[in-house]
């Protein structure tokens, strides 16, 4: 049995130096899925610790102890979600985001900058398995596991993500086009 494993297995019984043991080695890919989703700092920390509570207060139910990291996440998606939903508000990513995600203003970041705005503006169906897929990198099938739906499902919505975030990063690219050459 894996170092994890043990952990996970101990937290179950209610061993909260596990689970933070847990949560230590998850805080980081957590918090920066949270902050993808909030676009502010202090909304983001407040889904992460959402996020911990119904972690912690659920973790007993947890059915297979090597899908923690999948499990988590989930709770995590669905936390994010629902506080938007009750928030009602879709936030653009304010310049001082966006230059806190890229301190440099070299091509790369002003690219990756884009393509958050872009993620930004995309339905969150698709949101979702772009993120879990290439900021993750999760595979198709933990995607479809993790969102319980077939893998013939998030291979379309990766699909139909990547093509919508073409065009509007195609768009983007010829509107500085045709700016510049006026």
């Amino acid at each position: 049995m894996t170092t994890k494993l043990k952990l996970v297995a101990r937290a179950k019984k209610g061993d909260t130096e596990a689970f933070q043991a847990l949560i230590h080695e998850e805080k980081e890919k957590l918090y920066k899925m949270a902050f993808v989703y909030m676009k502010n700092e202090e909304e983001a920390l407040e889904v992460f610790q959402d996020t911990i509570y119904k972690a912690l207060k659920s973790i007993a139910s947890l059915k297979q102890d090597a899908y923690f990291s999948t499990w988590i996440t989930r709770i995590l998606i669905n936390t994010a979600i629902a506080s938007l939903r009750t928030k009602q508000k879709v936030v653009p990513l304010s310049p001082e985001i966006m230059e806190s995600l890229g301190e440099s203003s070299s091509p790369e970041s002003e690219d990756h900058m884009d393509l958050l705005q872009a993620m930004d503006e995309i339905e969150e169906k698709y949101k979702t398995v772009l993120l879990l897929r290439y900021y993750q990198d999760y595979t198709v099938s933990q995607i479809a596991m993790l969102l319980d739906c077939p893998e013939g499902t998030v291979k379309t919505n990766i699909r139909r993500g990547l093509t919508i975030l073409r065009t509007k990063l195609k768009g983007v690219y010829l509107d500085d086009r045709q700016h510049s050459s006026i």
